[in-house]
């Protein structure tokens, strides 16, 4: 696996402290149970080490295996025009196993998005390129599955799952810096 191509950037979706020493990039699908699983490691991780730890997602839909994983993404970045993408991104990860169309619309009214514009972004190009760029990303940086991982650049080996092994490559790399 090589380093993550290209470096983040103003389209990137972030979360947790920008100035942070660890940056963990999250290639995910929004079908995926092993993302679905990431996520909440995410969520604890992001609490417990706030401050060292900066987050980045990026859209790597696997369409074959998981059809609604690409207009989950969609929906995600259209609720991020908004300025609410980590709010859907959360509730489509919780509640995956409900993905639908009707359901996405559900979601978006659950957090108070403006359905016209909600609906409008759905259908946008604008949107897709991004998806499809994020994708791109994926496949030059070496992502073939998901969830793949990379922390300050470097492909992250050893995730094996557990919480245990996020933190230890996390301790690792604040060794190094």
């Amino acid at each position: 696996m090589s380093k993550l191509k290209p470096g983040i950037s103003t389209q990137d979706h972030h979360t947790g402290n920008i100035k942070a020493p660890l940056i963990l990039v999250e290639y995910g699908d929004f079908e995926c149970p092993h993302c679905r699983h990431a996520h909440q490691l995410m969520k604890r991780l992001l609490k417990e080490w706030g401050d060292a730890l900066h987050f980045v997602f990026r859209n790597f839909p696997l369409r074959e295996v998981h059809p609604k994983a690409y207009p989950s993404a969609i929906a995600a970045e259209a609720a991020g025009r908004q300025n609410k993408f980590w709010e859907m991104h959360d509730l489509i990860f919780e509640n995956q196993s409900s993905l639908s169309t009707d359901f996405l619309m559900s979601l978006a009214n659950q957090i108070g998005l403006d359905n016209r514009q909600f609906k409008e972004d759905m259908k946008s190009e604008a949107i897709r390129k991004k998806i499809d760029m994020d994708f791109e990303s994926g496949i030059r940086s070496g992502v073939n599955g998901t969830p793949t991982f990379f922390l300050n650049g470097a492909y992250l080996s050893s995730y094996d799952e557990s919480y245990e092994s996020l933190v230890d490559a996390i301790q690792h790399k604040l060794q190094e810096v």
